[in-house]
């Protein structure tokens, strides 16, 4: 993919900068670029591209409008759209000339809000949505603006590119070199973690379990020292969503191959069909049931609440979650709870077991972006909108939306990494909405993923080094990244292969051991039955072209 893209970048981004230079003479510059005249005079009355690093233009008075997502969080007497930080975002934007004014749009209601809105003319000049197919679909059918005329030269929001990445950037672009999304850059991939009771393996004389052998036997052994707890936990036991966990990837037959990854880890759905190794785990997850490892009433309640009072109750042995689980504040700093009333008690994340079929470890990583902001065709000042992207790039954009002022809300250590100074005060001032105002970047505003492993450690006194950890193990071996494309017929069968899937996925889990293979099978036979084999086709055919000459 790299090689494509650095063809992309080089070659066809200076065909199309050629292009906008012969074009601006009859104000077109391409069939989804701005034709609104927002192009700048030079000192000779000629063009020039148009200018989108903050401060390197003074706009006429413009307004823009920018989605922000209601989670229904807002302290009394702010509102998503009117607070302390949006009026700080107007008075910076104010300095060049433009106004800013936020539209609200429900979190949950994020994919049918957009559409809606892309249908009717209405969306603000920068939406947001995570899913690229969409937003892809909207570019493809000429409802929104292709951003390289405001983005690809020398001298344009250098400050955003600076921050999102060529890597990341391209993940907005098709193959002909248009940019139809800002990709928000994530500051740390880190997903998972596999976490185990450190204070039940010392008990034992246990080491941490490297290999799926291993981990069965420390599981046993867990049983016989808590019977009344669960030995573990794994993904399918706490997740009613599509998703496979770490703990699924050290089975994974395919996983060594980049494509096919690619091609088949969109969703468990699709690694169950196409990855043997999927089939082998769930038969383990059938064993571990049949055996009494975990708990046999699991899928009565399949969501994080449940995991957690497991948790903090002392009930669970090893499990697997989102990376920093046992000690995130934002998930309630779970290991504190627990250790008020267990001081021994001790939960440490381990790194991903080794695969079964290679013995490498590979470890399950969010992609390197998040959401996808794009411009609608309705949006009166492309230029001025992709300016307001470039500022929250900066210091006094960005990092000061998401960490707040120094003396304020944090200080730097002598790493220059930002600490907070009063963790309640900066949930009641600004942590409530500074992910959804700092809108180009995905857990926070950090340059680097050391950077914000550091910096999210110092939000957990006392229990630095189990950040530190966490991050560590979450991010050691191969990587292999979610892949981010949608097949439409998965979209389109959405409703259908979500029924199948939930009903088989607890078969698979909960039935006899001797009827396991003829439930997989049966299984598969109802996907194939649904066109799963398009659903299939359709993402080889997208990866063939990402992948090509790679």
């Amino acid at each position: 993919m790299k090689k494509v893209r650095r063809f992309l970048a080089g070659g066809l981004v200076f065909a199309m900068a050629v292009s906008l230079i012969g074009c601006q003479s009859t104000g077109e510059v391409s069939k989804n670029a701005d034709t609104k005249g927002t192009a700048v005079s030079d000192a000779a009355g000629g063009k020039e591209e148009f200018k989108t690093t903050y401060g390197s233009k003074k706009f006429d008075d413009v307004t823009i409008t920018v989605e922000v997502f209601d989670r229904s969080n807002a302290p009394e007497g702010s509102t998503v759209i009117d607070n302390r930080w949006t009026k700080y975002i107007n008075q910076e934007m104010n300095k060049v000339g433009i106004t800013v004014k936020f539209v609200a749009v429900p979190r949950a209601d994020e994919v049918n809000k957009a559409q809606l809105m892309m249908a009717s003319g209405t969306g603000p000049d920068i939406m947001i949505c995570y899913t690229s197919s969409i937003v892809e679909g909207f570019y493809k059918d000429g409802g929104t603006y292709d951003l390289s005329p405001y983005v690809d030269g020398e001298d344009q929001a250098k400050n955003l590119k600076e921050y999102i990445g060529k890597d990341c950037m391209d993940l907005g672009r098709n193959q002909q070199g248009e940019l139809w999304a800002i990709p928000a850059r994530r500051s740390t991939t880190a997903s998972t973690n596999l976490f185990i009771r450190k204070d039940w393996l010392d008990e034992l004389g246990l080491q941490a379990p490297t290999t799926k052998e291993e981990m069965y036997h420390v599981l046993q052994e867990f049983k016989k020292y808590k019977p009344d707890s669960f030995a573990a936990s794994f993904w399918v036991c706490t997740k009613a969503s599509d998703i496979a966990g770490v703990m699924a990837t050290s089975f994974l037959k395919n996983v060594k191959d980049e494509k096919a990854y690619a091609i088949e880890a969109d969703s468990a759905t699709s690694l169950i069909y196409m990855d043997p190794g999927f089939g082998e785990y769930f038969k383990w997850m059938n064993q571990l049931y049949n055996e009494g490892l975990i708990d046999p009433e699991y899928y009565v309640d399949t969501t994080e609440n449940a995991l957690k009072e497991d948790f903090v109750n002392g009930k669970v042995g090893c499990f697997e979650s989102n990376v920093n689980y046992n000690v995130d504040s934002l998930r309630g700093s779970l290991l504190k709870v627990l250790q008020s009333t267990d001081p021994k008690a001790d939960v440490i994340s381990i790194p991903p077991i080794k695969n079964d079929n290679d013995g490498e470890i590979y470890n399950k990583n969010y992609p390197i972006n998040g959401a996808y902001l794009f411009v609608p065709k309705s949006a009166k000042n492309v230029e001025a909108a992709v300016t307001y992207l470039d500022w929250l790039a900066t210091k006094e954009g960005g990092f000061t939306i998401f960490h707040g002022f120094e003396g304020e809300h944090f200080k730097y250590d002598d790493a220059g990494v930002p600490c907070v100074l009063d963790a309640s005060y900066n949930t009641k001032d600004k942590d409530w909405t500074r992910h959804d105002l700092f809108i180009i970047g995905n857990q926070g505003y950090y340059k680097t993923a050391d950077e914000f492993a550091l910096a999210t450690s110092k939000e957990c006194p006392g229990y630095e080094n189990y950040v530190l950890d966490n991050f560590k193990n979450a991010s050691v071996g191969t990587i292999r990244h979610d892949p981010t494309f949608t097949a439409p017929t998965a979209t389109e069968k959405n409703t259908e292969i979500s029924v199948i899937r939930e009903e088989y996925f607890v078969k698979l889990v909960t039935c006899q051991p001797d009827k396991f293979d003829a439930t997989l099978q049966e299984f598969k036979d109802k996907l194939k039955k649904a066109g799963y084999d398009q659903i299939i086709k359709e993402r080889t055919d997208y990866y063939d072209g990402v992948f090509a000459g790679k």
